[in-house]
């Protein structure tokens, strides 16, 4: 692979970065799935499950 090859790949690759950036539909939902993840470590950190204490 050349490098202007990876250079034209990294080019694309950023331009649907943008794209996404804007997009708040996926922003929202990338916002969810990080709050969730952590709820999720915080709840096992500190020994609950499914509501209740372990």
């Amino acid at each position: 692979m050349s490098i202007d090859t990876s250079r034209e790949e990294h080019d694309e690759r950023l331009e649907e970065l943008k794209a996404i950036v804007h997009d708040e539909s996926y922003i929202s939902g990338a916002i969810l799935r990080i709050a969730h993840v952590l709820s999720e470590e915080i709840m096992d950190g500190i020994g609950v499950s499914y509501g209740g204490w372990k």
